[in-house]
């Protein structure tokens, strides 16, 4: 497999022959306002330009992986560049139908025994935030792939450390993970996503997997730099395990 990490979550993987899209976010730079009751509000999303055309991103996609419909999983540039009769998947009915009103005809909700030209998709649980943010977050997934000829991937979507991440490294056992590891805030309500305490946790729930961190830096909200993350993995030790990729970094496993 080649995973290639775009921008914010946004990442092309390579797997079994397929090329899969994961929550295409394709916006020039600065094009929506930043989202509010948050930092930067003097910077419009995305904070960066993509590393690569959408040309190069979307050209010979085989199916996209949409976690959830939040903007910077989801936006408009990716409705109007990505191809009507795409495959798409997503988490549930209510974000098919959206997906299905913005003109997409081949929508499919992926569920825990999903195959996809022999790749099996499980769509696995996660939680964006903890507490009362999570009313206002909604829900999300993440979706681990399987194949004969592959090691065992997991993404993780939006999703903070809790006991359902760590389910599915038990179950699954993962070679390679992503984490979604910005830990993006707003002013009040706590982690929206991973920082670097919760990727500490799924290093110990893994020990031997690569970890590969995304959602960095991308969108106003983020409060864990590469920089940061890149220290705190170098205190613990565990470099050769966590994988803090810049914008058009891959890597093949």
């Amino acid at each position: 497999m080649n995973i290639q990490q775009i921008r914010n979550a946004t990442l092309v993987v390579k797997y079994a022959g397929k090329k899969f899209l994961i929550d295409p976010f394709l916006a020039e730079k600065g094009t929506y306002p930043p989202f509010p009751n948050s930092l930067r509000q003097d910077q419009n999303n995305p904070l960066v330009s993509l590393p690569t055309s959408i040309d190069d991103i979307i050209n010979n996609v085989d199916a996209v992986i949409v976690t959830h419909l939040h903007l910077d999983h989801y936006d408009d540039a990716s409705k109007e560049a990505l191809p009507k009769d795409i495959k798409m998947f997503v988490q549930n009915e209510e974000d098919a139908n959206v997906v299905k009103n913005d003109g997409f005809q081949n929508v499919e909700i992926l569920q825990e025994d999903t195959v996809f030209e022999d790749v099996h998709l499980i769509k696995t649980k996660g939680e964006h935030g903890r507490g009362e943010i999570l009313k206002l977050a909604g829900l999300v997934c993440g979706v681990v792939l399987k194949h004969q000829n592959e090691k065992t991937l997991y993404v993780a979507g939006d999703t903070v450390w809790y006991e359902a991440v760590q389910e599915v490294i038990d179950t699954h056992k993962p070679e390679i993970i992503v984490v979604n590891a910005g830990d993006n805030q707003f002013l009040e309500g706590g982690s929206l996503v991973m920082g670097k305490d919760d990727v500490y946790e799924v290093y110990k729930a893994a020990p031997n997997a690569k970890i590969i961190t995304s959602h960095m830096e991308a969108v106003n909200h983020w409060t864990l730099s590469r920089e940061e993350l890149t220290r705190f993995i170098n205190d613990k030790g565990i470099s050769s395990n966590v994988l803090v990729p810049d914008d058009g970094e891959s890597y093949s496993f």
